[in-house]
């Protein structure tokens, strides 16, 4: 991998995935929005009876939803080609202009759970490997057993429940205080919206990671180089540090950046349950309300957003990893 040529290759390989994908991707969201039984000018009109079938047709004519699909769909490409994501119709404002401010919005909530869960995870690996078929690693397991049957909406709607409505400690809902302009919110605010949606995802994340370390660390305790290590008379420590947790930690980060899709599918049910301003509620909305240029936006950036993730595991495997040095070397 340390070889340009091979970087370079392998770089183009993936680019040349992720193009295929992103066309494969668009067409689907495209067709299924199609086949979908939500009428985009009835919900662009909205309850609002007094709306004649001359103005619906005028809007049909302004957002192009009187043309074939096939036309529809072309044209559009054809200006995400030159850069151009159309105007939202729930928001009437670019689409890019829309997918960045909530992008932001959750990029604050995702970064705070992704790190907190990875961390959170591999400790709590560690400790149930190190300590097999103790009561803690049995504590632990049932914790992550549980915690994998547990729906994202759920947990929120109980954290709600206790810290919020029964111990008044947090905000029920949304990214900031209602009536308080955005410039006057303070930075404390911020983070006593973002406590309960972050925790929630936290505490569904940790599971993946925690059961994977777990794996990893009794098979490398029961590895031949650890066996001698202990025959040599190395500390418990010392083996600890020195050789399970340096040979873990590799698939540890590995697994948590491809962790980027359930990561992203967790906090737009986050979102819905807090009704926090980011990304997934606008996804949710776009599908509800049939808001085609904010949800194909939306569909590209995601994908994006999950490649770079899978794309990051794979470079760091590559890098790091001595076995796929010493195979390209080969």
């Amino acid at each position: 991998m340390n070889n340009p040529n091979n970087i370079g290759i392998f770089l183009i390989k993936k680019i040349i995935r992720l193009i295929t994908l992103l066309i494969a991707v668009c067409i689907l969201s495209f067709v299924l929005m199609e086949k979908s039984p939500i009428d985009p000018i009835k919900a662009y009109v909205g309850a609002d009876l007094s709306v004649t079938q001359e103005q619906r047709e005028e809007i049909a004519n302004h957002w192009g939803l009187n043309k074939p699909p096939a036309e529809r769909f072309i044209s559009w490409f054809s200006s995400i080609l030159k850069g151009d994501f159309g105007t939202s119709m729930i928001y009437r404002r670019p689409v890019i202009d829309v997918i960045t401010e909530k992008f932001m919005a959750s990029l604050a909530l995702m970064v705070v759970a992704w790190t907190i869960s990875g961390i959170l995870g591999f400790v709590m690996g560690v400790i149930s490997g190190i300590k097999e078929g103790s009561i803690v690693d049995k504590i632990i397991r049932g914790y992550c057993h549980i915690l994998i049957s547990t729906p994202t909406f759920w947990l929120g709607i109980l954290l709600i429940m206790i810290f919020s409505v029964k111990l008044k400690l947090f905000p029920v809902a949304l990214g900031v205080p209602i009536g308080v302009l955005a410039s006057e919110v303070t930075l404390k605010s911020l983070l006593k919206h973002l406590i309960l949606p972050a925790l929630t995802l936290s505490v569904i994340g940790v599971a993946n990671i925690c059961l994977h370390t777990r794996e990893k660390v009794i098979e490398i305790s029961n590895s031949d180089y650890v066996l001698f290590a202990k025959a040599r008379g190395e500390s418990s420590k010392s083996i600890i540090f020195n050789h399970i947790i340096r040979n873990v930690a590799l698939p540890a980060i590995t697994l948590q950046f491809l962790s980027f899709s359930e990561l992203f599918a967790g906090t737009i049910f986050a979102e819905q349950v807090f009704s926090y301003p980011g990304l997934g509620q606008a996804t949710v909305d776009a599908g509800i309300k049939g808001d085609l240029p904010l949800l194909m936006g939306v569909v590209i950036i995601s994908l994006i957003f999950v490649f770079t993730g899978n794309l990051i595991a794979d470079i760091l495997y590559k890098v790091i990893d001595p076995r796929m040095k010493e195979g390209n070397t080969n």
